[in-house]
């Protein structure tokens, strides 16, 4: 007799339930609504995630600025402070009492919320102008109080085109600021000088009334004679852009000269780091060892006076304290 048709259905539906399970069911995919707001969120939840970290290194730099006199500037935003700074009494420093005098009263005045300039110490190597800049700055800071006391930020050379940013950060602050670029100076094809120019002067915003900029170079110019050359030969007009080019350095208001040292100065350098260490030498034995390091470098300088003591001061036990 044959099966009726109601059971048949019947039977084939309960087999269809039985190859059904949650396994199955839960491997489904999600619908495409579902995975673009996923993709919606993730985007937003990254997009919070990286103000945050850019906002971060701003609001802890600010902090820091009562930690400490002098910082160091790293192009992704971060101050850090240097609890000791390399440097050299002012005293010791000789044959540059003109240069260091303006320097001096410029930064004084600056200190005092007076009208101050941008400051240029170029000139021969090894004759003191970062250890000027770096003992004006302590000497300045010697009898003034925590809220008062100027802070030191070094810029490196190649970090100059981050330069509008720690502007912005400063510009807010209630300290007062000592921009300093050691060995500053342009080559080639590079452009980062007008970052430069427009903080100096001539940007929209220009420097912050609390910020100054000590800029050390061997060039007048801060730039190679090669590139100013080059300029002259390929330009349309040769002179419009030499002066563009030489018009950075015009934008510092003081221009401090360094030039080589007499035999004298130089002597003169040697005796005075000897008798702030007490290094103990016959006088004329001093003069005539120094001299003949001086001929073996050839040159005479500060710097060149300094690794002389280092030299002597090692040889005869004696500890370079306080340096």
């Amino acid at each position: 007799m044959p099966k009726k048709p109601q059971q048949t259905a019947a039977r084939a539906a309960s087999r269809a339930d039985k190859r059904k399970s949650p396994i199955s069911a839960a491997k489904r995919p999600a619908s495409s609504g579902q995975h673009e707001a996923a993709e919606r969120i993730a985007r937003a939840l990254e997009a919070i995630a990286s103000h945050l970290a850019a906002a971060s290194p701003a609001s802890s730099a600010t902090e820091a600025f009562g930690s400490a006199d002098a910082f160091v500037w790293h192009p992704d935003g971060r101050l850090a402070p240097v609890p000791h700074v390399s440097r050299v009494d002012l005293g010791l420093l000789k044959g540059i009492d003109r240069v260091r005098d303006i320097l001096i009263e410029n930064t004084e005045r600056f200190a005092d919320g007076l009208p101050a300039n941008n400051v240029l110490l170029w000139g021969a190597r090894g004759m003191g102008k970062s250890s000027l800049v770096k003992a004006a700055h302590a000497s300045i800071n010697l009898e003034r109080k925590p809220a008062d006391r100027l802070k030191l930020i070094e810029i490196h050379r190649e970090d100059i085109e981050s330069l509008p940013a720690l502007m912005d950060l400063l510009r807010g602050s209630d300290f007062r600021f000592i921009v300093f670029c050691d060995d500053l100076s342009f080559d080639g094809n590079d452009a980062s000088y007008k970052s430069l120019k427009a903080v100096l002067e001539g940007g929209i915003e220009g420097r912050p009334d609390n910020v100054i900029l000590y800029a050390t170079s061997n060039r007048r110019h801060l730039l190679a004679r090669e590139m100013i050359e080059n300029e002259r030969s390929t330009a349309i007009n040769p002179g419009e852009a030499v002066e563009e080019k030489v018009s950075l350095s015009d934008r510092f208001g003081l221009w401090l000269g360094f030039h080589r040292c007499s035999q004298d100065e130089y002597l003169a350098m040697v005796k005075g780091y000897c008798a702030h260490f007490g290094i103990q030498l016959a006088e004329d034995e001093l003069e005539r060892e120094a001299l003949e390091w001086s001929t073996t470098r050839g040159s005479r300088s500060g710097r060149v006076a300094w690794q002389f003591t280092q030299e002597l001061a090692g040889r005869m036990g004696v500890r370079l304290a306080g340096k």
